[in-house]
């Protein structure tokens, strides 16, 4: 039953964590007030994120100190608060304020979903960790169309501020079960944690609050060039991070690297893609995104299930494929987007999701728990940093196009289509700088690293002849918390929705 609840829960609040981040106030701009109306407001709704980004590494480092359930259930009620709040925001003030709820609510998601799974013993957390590594993956693609859903024909702007209500009640009462049943059945994860672990997960919030405070600073009117740069050298920051971590060998850098990959590339080109694809600019509409939605989804659980119980000696081949994976999936965007029909976006959809979902489902089976924490601190500021460069990059082609002096509807459908192009382009590069960095790391690791964990029998008698030296040494088996043997990588502002029609002159384009 609690292997249930928690299957359950991890479906139901990951989706809502990473639901919060899009930023989509403007799509209702012309339902504001005019006293809260202007690019104030665009800045306090943007506030989920880099918020968010800054509660998870602080959330892991509580994960090593309390148990999953007290962490869920507090930050679902966060949500909770916000959306009953929601109701009544009537202040810019007031909007920044409920929205960096809404972060920390789901900041405290992320890692108390991750560790929810993790705790739970034997087969269960070989079905549960795919499950977990799967919703992470659907729900950053679906995260910008499940925001926007919510607000077609809607007449009031604080929709926004509260999407899905319901849904977020339906997980308070599934993590209130889950809280019960894991005090009525004693079971509790070993969750002590030395001061330097502790440590590692709290020095992650570095690099993460200097990359919220950049993006603020982004939106009063940077230079285009000069968010790009500012974008890279943020990824840079995150990899040397990644470098940096290894908190427990080779295997915990090898997920800092993976997680770094999926936030950067996943949410962001999704995010350009829904808009792209929006009825307003001639693709399907939300409408007809569903299906491969869908699709993608059911085919990214089923890969994150199949890499999960795969034989471990293949983990450091999967990751690898997962990400190539990832890569191939971007080369499809620039080859199937734009689309007249949905269906076509079935490629680069699965493509994405099921690399994503077998590059972590991967990478988490080599690691313990303050590694796959610390690793997680990583992918969402990985995520806001992806939506600067890609912001950098749609910026500098549409003011291009505005200085032709030819600013037609379908010149600036061709700005954004180029300008998502490109970021494929780049983000594939920067996949492929992961996976190069990666290879090369794992050439120093066994001279990093050495040690009876690394140390290989050439039969069956001499390993198990190993393993009652490594127990005896240890006085007892080792528990699942140690340090696992060394695994080898081989490695945009939203704007107007586009859903309505444009005249000829492409004035909502225009305005977007």
């Amino acid at each position: 039953m609690l292997d249930v609840v928690v299957g359950l829960l991890t479906a139901v609040a990951l989706p809502l964590a990473i639901v919060a981040i899009p930023n989509t106030i403007s799509v209702v701009s012309a339902l504001l007030p005019p006293e809260i109306a202007g690019v104030g407001i665009l800045r306090a709704h943007g506030l989920a994120l880099p918020v968010m980004l800054c509660t998870v590494p602080l959330a892991g480092a509580a994960m090593r100190r309390f148990q999953a359930a007290p962490i869920l259930v507090a930050g679902l009620a966060l949500l909770a608060v916000a959306d009953v709040a929601g109701g009544f925001a009537g202040s810019t003030v007031g909007v920044g304020a409920l929205r960096a709820l809404h972060g920390i609510g789901a900041g405290l998601l992320v890692p108390a979903t991750f560790a929810a799974s993790w705790e739970r013993p034997g087969a269960a957390r070989g079905v549960l960790m795919p499950i977990w590594a799967g919703a992470l993956a659907v729900s950053l693609l679906a995260a910008q169309a499940l925001a926007l859903w919510p607000l077609d024909e809607v007449t009031s702007w604080r929709v926004t501020l509260q999407p899905y209500p319901l849904l977020t009640g339906v997980a308070l009462a599934l993590a209130a079960v889950y809280f019960v049943l894991a005090r009525l059945t004693g079971e509790s994860a070993d969750t002590r944690a030395t001061g330097a672990e502790r440590g590692h997960l709290v020095l992650a919030a570095g690099p993460s609050v200097g990359i919220a405070v950049l993006a603020f600073g982004t939106t009063f009117n940077w230079p285009s060039g000069l968010i790009v740069a500012a974008a890279g050298l943020a990824v840079v920051m995150l990899l040397a991070m990644a470098c940096a971590g290894r908190i427990e060998g080779a295997g915990g850098r090898v997920l800092a690297f993976v997680m770094v990959a999926v936030g950067l590339v996943i949410l962001p080109t999704a995010a350009q893609v829904t808009y792209v694809e929006l009825g307003g600019l001639g693709g399907p509409g939300l409408s007809g995104l569903w299906a491969p939605f869908g699709l993608a989804s059911v085919i990214a659980f089923a890969a994150a299930l199949v890499a999960g119980r795969l034989s471990e000696a293949l983990v450091p081949k999967l990751i690898g494929g997962g990400l190539v994976t990832m890569v191939v999936g971007l080369c499809a965007v620039r080859l199937f987007v734009p689309a007249a029909s949905g269906m076509p976006l079935l490629v680069p959809f699965a493509l994405l999701t099921a690399g994503a979902a077998v590059a972590v489902t991967s990478a988490v089976r080599g690691v313990g728990l303050r590694a796959a924490l610390f690793g997680l601190s990583l992918c969402f500021p990985a995520v806001l940093s992806g939506f600067l460069l890609g912001t950098g990059i749609q910026v500098g082609r549409l003011r291009a196009v505005s200085s032709s002096g030819r600013v037609t509807s379908q010149a600036m459908v061709d700005g954004f289509v180029g300008a998502l192009h490109i970021w494929a382009l780049v983000a594939g590069f920067a996949v492929v700088v992961v996976l190069g960095v990666g290879a090369v790391l794992a050439r120093r690791a066994p001279d990093e690293a050495p040690g009876p964990l690394l140390t290989t029998a050439s039969s069956p008698r001499e390993e198990a002849a190993l393993a009652e030296t490594m127990t005896g040494q240890a006085g007892g088996a080792r528990s699942p918390e140690d340090p696992d043997t060394a695994m080898i990588p081989v490695v945009p502002p939203p704007a107007r929705s586009p859903e309505g029609t444009t005249g000829e002159d492409g004035g909502g384009a225009a305005a977007r």
